[in-house]
């Protein structure tokens, strides 16, 4: 049965377990009901609780709000509903409303987390795993746009990776439970909208494995980059420098890479691009002296003394800051 295959899928990741506390991020929708259903059916109902964040942007809002509601109490679940005003235009996450509305969501789970030393699980299918990585593989350069999310960083949780959006609404039918429509879904404004049904139909008519053979490369990478990254922690040894003449013995793509790692150290925040100064820098080596050079982002090298070390730039006027978009 899809309600016995769903909650052994989660229970195989090892995400939820009977007893620790959790803290389900409930929007109404299909992912995060069956979310709230299995964590309670894993961890037991005094273990979970469940945070729903009603924006007011919406017709519906105050009707996903009591849907939540319904389902919280025909489970025993304790939910928590916060209200957030819509920012003024320009306000917040650079005046980005999706991404204001991420940052008020994940803070506040934070804090109704840290209370109870528990964890955030989120609805993130396997379907929105491809769809993250085929997005980011757009918008940005470099290996980690493939590598889509982690199942687990810090307190956060993704516990149904494994499972795909057609099987949670498969699951919420199986346990007769209604939930809501985002219509915002179906807005080709957002460009995850335009991959959901533009080019993941596209990609599936190339080759009807093409979702899956996308998350499969994902995982495949996932297991690599951690070999990558031991072999740039073994050349910087816990350090944050590198003598300009062993960089230059190294291959192209671990040079790179040590790059990439120290200007991410200095500045906090993703710099992919300064994996493409390596020939920069190492003629800015030749030539000796002290130099300085912008990699990008908030970084910039700095070479001395025939060693080279990243440093945290002052950000620019009228620049945009942080991380690009992580699609959850």
């Amino acid at each position: 049965m899809i309600d016995e295959d769903v909650r052994e899928s989660v229970r195989a990741g090892g995400l939820l377990a009977q007893g620790r506390a959790v803290v389900a991020m409930l929007s109404g929708g299909r992912d995060s009901t069956c979310l709230l259903d299995v964590a309670v059916s894993l961890c037991g109902p005094q273990a979970v609780s469940a945070l729903h964040l009603n924006y007011g942007l919406r017709e519906s809002a105050d009707a996903e709000e009591r849907r939540c509601g319904e389902l919280c109490e025909r489970l025993g679940v304790r939910l928590e509903v916060l209200r957030a005003s819509r920012p003024a235009p320009g306000e917040g996450a650079g005046g980005n409303l999706q991404a204001w509305a991420r940052d008020v969501r994940y803070a506040a789970a934070e804090r109704a987390a840290g209370a109870a030393d528990a964890l955030i699980a989120t609805g993130h299918t396997a379907s929105d795993q491809a769809e993250t990585i085929l997005y980011r593989l757009a918008a940005s350069p470099g290996r980690r746009a493939l590598l889509g999310m982690v199942a687990a960083e810090g307190r956060l949780i993704r516990p149904l990776l494994a499972v795909t959006r057609e099987q949670t609404a498969a699951y919420c039918r199986a346990r007769g439970l209604s939930w809501s429509e985002d219509e915002s879904n179906e807005d080709e404004q957002y460009a995850r909208t335009r991959v959901r049904h533009g080019l993941l139909p596209a990609l599936r008519a190339v080759h009807p494995a093409a979702e899956a053979n996308v998350l499969r490369t994902a995982a495949l990478l996932r297991g690599e980059t951690e070999l990558l990254d031991g072999l740039v922690a073994a050349e910087l040894a816990g350090g944050d420098s590198i003598p300009i003449a062993r960089l230059a013995e190294l291959p192209e793509a671990l040079a790179r890479l040590i790059l990439v790692r120290l200007a991410e150290q200095a500045a906090g925040t993703y710099v992919p691009q300064a994996g493409d100064r390596v020939a920069e820098i190492l003629a800015l080596g030749r030539r000796g002296g002290r130099a300085e050079l912008h990699v990008g982002g908030l970084a910039g090298a700095v070479l001395e003394g025939g060693v080279l070390r990243m440093v945290k730039l002052p950000p620019r006027a009228g620049a945009p800051q942080g991380a690009p978009p992580r699609g959850d």
